[in-house]
């Protein structure tokens, strides 16, 4: 079991990693009580060696692993990668790449959405993972042998899974869709959270013109002093408390304290001012220069037209492999179902092949679904 607590030992690994042809990576993390993942181990393994790396390891220094996770040489081995990514870009300023998701790519052979690393090593290793040590605290030191042996374990029985994988790959001709997939993963701005943009994840059921504005700029606050203050947004202002105050727009801090909302006292704390001079700045933004909330609250799509589209993609999914998840989404079939040109990734790439083309063409009438010993099947219309 090695684990590496000083800078100059994760020098000579990464030394050594630079000339394998991948290295398989993983982390384990706490984000419970912060807005960004704190990093408490790296995992790591290239097809000769295995190392656990400490990041809380005092003077220890990271940079030899950020300029491994750099190396275009060296390609990196994740399974569900979101988590691992973002953790690395807050660091590192920079996405891993070349990259690979295990995690797609078994989606990609109908593996279902989002299958877990232990039902995979299990079904293409035949080896059981142990995953009682999953929910742990990762900062505690020191770690079991326990700990670490669960740890190690997550790189170590990924080299097989990707070794099973990228057989299958080569064999079914697949590659160039998972290369489609990586290179959407590959986006920085997947895994950066810009304060401007808070506002699109919040549910806005039933917002008057008057309340966006300052919830627009509520968000926007509360975000941005997430960030700085590296604290979880709603353990700083729930959701419904910035309904609240977009709704009441208060000017004084007397008006906010009497909002059901907010907590005795607050009124008067400095978070309360920001929050003040948010809510100002929202209902100074002129009428036209607010977003249309009829853009985010579209025309229903054309419920018969959907539950074909839903048929279609079940079928195609079998008949390809594919889990439905990775091939179409809920909210690509109601695009698709209003338009013909809708954006959506469906409509693109290795997705258009396999089930967007026939989509459209269901939509024109170019062809019909139909039962042929019990399954779905489809006939193309004779002229």
């Amino acid at each position: 079991m090695k684990v590496l607590t000083k800078t100059e030992e994760i020098a000579e690994f990464c030394k050594a990693a630079h000339d394998a042809p991948f290295v398989t990576v993983d982390t384990e993390f706490l984000r419970e009580k912060t807005y960004y993942s704190q990093l408490c181990l790296i995992q790591a393994a290239t097809p000769d060696d295995a190392v656990i790396i400490d990041p809380l390891a005092e003077g220890v220094d990271l940079t030899p692993f950020a300029k491994l996770l750099a190396d275009q040489a060296v390609l990196k081995i994740f399974h569900a990668a979101r988590q691992d990514i973002e953790i690395f870009v807050h660091l590192f300023g920079e996405v891993p790449t070349p990259l690979f998701d295990t995690q797609v790519a078994a989606m990609v052979f109908g593996y279902g959405d989002q299958i877990g690393y232990e039902p995979l090593v299990r079904d293409l290793t035949g080896q059981q993972v142990d995953k009682g040590s999953r929910f742990t605290d990762w900062s505690r030191r020191p770690l079991s042998e326990k700990q670490l042996t669960y740890a190690l374990g997550d790189v170590t029985h990924l080299r097989d899974v990707y070794t099973k994988l990228k057989a299958k790959l080569e064999e079914s001709g697949r590659w160039g869709w998972v290369e489609e997939e990586m290179q959407a993963l590959g986006d920085p701005d997947l895994y950066r959270v810009y304060p401007e943009d808070a506002w699109k994840r919040l549910k806005l059921r039933n917002v008057k013109p008057k309340e966006l504005g300052p919830l627009i700029e509520l968000a926007k606050w509360r975000e941005r002093e997430a960030q700085e203050r590296n604290q979880p947004r709603a353990r700083l202002v729930k959701d419904d408390t910035l309904f609240e105050v977009a709704r009441a727009r208060p000017t004084t801090s007397e008006e906010l304290g009497r909002l059901r909302s907010v907590p005795n006292g607050f009124e008067r704390s400095s978070v309360a001012k920001g929050m003040l001079a948010a809510v100002k700045a929202g209902m100074e933004i002129p009428r036209e220069d607010l977003p249309s909330l009829g853009e985010r609250q579209r025309e229903q799509a054309p419920p018969d037209v959907v539950d074909l589209l839903r048929v279609l993609l079940k079928r195609q999914c079998e008949v390809h492999n594919v889990a439905p998840k990775l091939l179409a989404s809920a909210s690509d079939l109601d695009a698709i179902a209003r338009s013909d040109e809708a954006d959506v990734p469906a409509l693109h790439g290795w997705r258009r092949e396999v089930f967007g083309d026939v989509a459209l063409q269901l939509k024109r009438g170019e062809l019909f679904l139909g039962l042929e010993r019990g399954r779905v099947s489809i006939t193309q219309k004779t002229p």
